[in-house]
């Protein structure tokens, strides 16, 4: 869960992550490094057919897979 997606801002977008496969499902995959505001990287996945922001879990090994991916294009 996203908490952007509820209106809600802090320094960390991410309080829960998905490490479940979810791949078909993305429309969009926005990549947010570590900074001075918030530790951990994030990874958020927008899903297709609702729009609804989803945290996924950077260090699920489909996650990676897909990231690499996503670099290498």
């Amino acid at each position: 869960m996203s908490l952007r997606s509820v209106g809600v801002e802090l320094p960390c977008r991410c309080i829960e992550t998905e490490s479940k496969r979810i791949g078909r499902h993305i429309e969009r995959v926005e990549l947010i490094p570590a900074n001075s505001h918030c530790e951990d990287t994030e990874i958020i996945a927008t899903l297709k057919k609702t729009g609804q922001e989803v945290c996924l879990d950077p260090n699920a090994p489909w996650v990676k897979n897909m990231i690499n991916h996503f670099i290498a294009k």
